[in-house]
């Protein structure tokens, strides 16, 4: 097997520029109001659909509204989707963080306690503990809207 460190790279071509997430919401009112609380800003919405949709996510008749969400320093973005049809499939809300294929979305924070404060009003739940990880991190993870699992660090100075 080749070393991915030794493989000769070329940097001009194929390289991944940022990060960005795609969730599946079923309220997305109250997917926006909990973003929202935890600092990212609303860049845009619209409702997308058609057949270029349809060929990009392999569903047939895709009608969904999208909200892009961003973090204040602009580096990242979220984008909560909510579909109108094809319905979206129930997963479980409550699935435990060592699910396959989980998602999970994590931020670096400045004040953990704060933004869990923050968060709580609008349905955020410990799904374990707010734990310091030997000296270098404060981390927890919690259940925002539809189950999605947010997890925060918070770096120890």
């Amino acid at each position: 097997m080749e070393d991915i460190g030794q493989r000769d790279r070329h940097p001009e071509r194929g390289t991944i520029q940022r990060m960005d997430n795609v969730v599946v919401v079923d309220d997305l009112a109250a997917a926006k109001a909990f973003f929202a609380e935890l600092g990212l800003e609303l860049e845009g919405e619209a409702t997308v659909e058609g057949s270029a949709v349809d060929r990009l996510v392999g569903l047939e008749g895709v009608r969904s509204d999208i909200a892009m969400m961003r973090t204040p320093d602009g580096h990242g973005r979220l984008e909560l989707t909510k579909y109108h049809s094809p319905s979206s499939q129930v997963g479980d809300p409550q699935a435990p963080a060592n699910t396959l294929g989980a998602h999970r979305v994590m931020f670096a924070v400045d004040d953990i306690e704060e933004i869990l404060d923050r968060l709580r009003p609008h349905g955020a739940e410990l799904v374990g503990e707010l734990v310091q990880y030997e000296n270098s991190y404060r981390l927890c993870y919690l259940r925002g809207p539809a189950g999605i699992m947010v997890a925060l660090a918070e770096q120890v100075t």
